[in-house]
């Protein structure tokens, strides 16, 4: 990899990444800060975790002059979520050049937003919705934009936001620099860049680097009934440090969190109905470890920067294979390794071929563990703590009431008692969690080996993992895809596509 130091990059900008801990740059960074710098644009294709915001960033940074109070530089997600995490990242790039920068977005209040541009921001980062709001409303004028920034593109073509920003570009000088970045390039991105973008150089990272090979994973085939009680022994097993757990819609999540809730678990749902402020609160909670579990539809799959995550649950697979590394990706990042468990149905076995061929890793079959199983595994980490906490040798404030104890009672039967008090007994509390009709039977991509979309073909089992606290280290909703979105347009944002997607900025 090529030290930051050696792509002509100024002294303050490379102060504000030493303070980041970033050292070496990442492919996508690479290729991009070398004809970014340069004034030309860029067509990058990246995964989420690539570093592709500190990609466009520090170019973006070093173009901006601080002196000049005018609007020089515009960047377009696609949510709320992924307008915040460019904005904090950006923040701290151009902390040393003293920037002004604006997010705007959906789901805040208007006012406050155009009191905020007075103050006379250089950069602003926002979403399709609000950005066009603001355009309307004469608050916002880009016409001394230098550079724009299509972040997510794929991802908001998916969500209908093509006709918003063909009315944002009106807006922005021709003679632009322009750097779109994508997780995927169909034709609809190849058309875009082609009308918006001057003959861009193209950055792409091998196929090898967009790969998961930090994270293990895992398939557990079961009936639809059966998932949740399958779900809770293998978090009893795994004992997961913080965990995230994918559902496929709003209602889902909403019930597995309840339900997880009930069996005693610290969990908490998120997805695109809640409120922006009860978003915020629950992903801040998540990322303070005072919530173990955090269950979400694909909002929480692109964008957030969430460290720490050593487990992720596909308790739905996700509808499409992009998707599904995007979930995954939230562990087994910075080097670290992680763990991803999916739930199949077997109608859905056939699709997962599909997903294995996308991220070209073949899943490990995983048997779920028993009752006994998961109860033996619950012991096996209180007596594991045990011996943590006696290793620690901070003992002296309780060693007059152990002397007491043993007084009175065997020393083996307080031990035993000591590793009941921490272990979550099985719990069979009844719970609601409606049944969905499983993704229909797709057929195998060519190539696919003439495997059937019946059972798995694959000999062998891996037993149910690993136990204890293992895997260690450490956006837009996905929602519905039969012609909706989760969540409504919010404050003053207008609907001006054509695609009968519903859109939440």
């Amino acid at each position: 990899m090529t030290n930051f130091s050696e792509l002509n990059i100024s002294e303050s900008t490379l102060r504000s990444l030493k303070r980041m801990g970033f050292e070496e740059a990442t492919p996508i960074q690479e290729g991009t800060i070398k004809f970014a710098m340069e004034g030309r644009d860029v067509l990058g294709q990246a995964q989420t975790g690539t570093g592709k915001t500190a990609a466009f960033g520090i170019p973006l940074i070093e173009r901006i002059d601080p002196k000049n109070p005018a609007i020089q530089a515009l960047i377009i997600a696609p949510t709320r979520e992924l307008a915040i995490q460019v904005s904090e990242e950006l923040y701290k790039i151009g902390y040393d050049k003293r920037i002004k920068l604006l997010s705007v977005y959906g789901g805040q209040d208007i006012s406050r937003q155009i009191r905020a541009l007075k103050n006379k921001p250089q950069i602003i980062v926002g979403t399709p919705g609000r950005i066009q709001d603001h355009i309307n409303r004469r608050t916002l004028k880009l016409d001394q934009v230098q550079t724009l920034v299509l972040d997510e593109a794929d991802e908001m073509l998916n969500m209908g936001f093509i006709d918003d920003i063909n009315a944002i570009l009106e807006n922005v000088p021709e003679n632009r620099q322009t750097l779109l970045f994508s997780a995927t390039m169909p034709p609809a991105i190849r058309k875009i860049a082609s009308t918006f973008m001057k003959n861009p150089e193209e950055v792409k990272i091998k196929s090898k680097e967009m790969t998961v090979e930090n994270i293990e994973q895992f398939f557990v085939k079961a009936q639809e009934r059966e998932k949740f009680d399958v779900l809770t022994r293998i978090l009893n097993v795994h004992q997961p440090e913080l965990a995230i757990i994918f559902g496929r819609t709003k209602r889902r999540v909403d019930e597995l969190s309840q339900a997880l809730s009930i069996r005693g678990y610290v969990a908490e749902g998120i997805h695109g109905d809640l409120s922006q402020a009860k978003r915020m609160s629950v992903l801040r909670q998540f990322k303070e470890n005072k919530i173990d579990i955090l269950v979400a539809t694909d909002v929480a799959a692109r964008g957030l920067d969430i460290s720490g995550v050593t487990h992720v649950y596909n308790f739905d697979i996700p509808q499409d294979p992009e998707s599904y590394v995007h979930r995954i990706g939230r562990t087994g990042r910075a080097g670290k390794s992680g763990l991803a468990v999916t739930f199949v149905t077997p109608r859905e076995m056939g699709y997962l071929r599909i997903v294995e061929e996308t991220t070209k890793k073949r899943m490990t079959p995983l048997r779920p563990p028993s009752e006994s199983e998961a109860l033996a595994g619950q012991q096996k980490v209180a007596m594991e703590k045990l011996v943590e906490i006696v290793q620690a040798n901070e003992l002296n404030d309780y060693r007059i009431l152990a002397n007491e104890l043993l007084e009175e009672h065997n020393a083996v039967d307080l031990v035993a008692a000591a590793i009941k008090s921490m272990t979550k007994e099985p719990d069979d509390t009844p719970v609601t969690i409606s049944e969905e009709r499983p993704l229909p039977a797709r057929r195998e991509r060519s190539g696919g080996g003439g495997r059937g979309r019946g059972g798995d073909s694959r000999g062998g089992r891996r037993d149910f993992g690993r136990g204890g606290r293992s895997g260690g280290g450490a956006r837009r909703d996905g929602g519905r895809r039969d012609g909706r979105r989760e969540g409504g347009r919010k404050d003053g944002d207008r609907r001006r596509s054509s695609s009968p997607r519903r859109r939440e900025d």
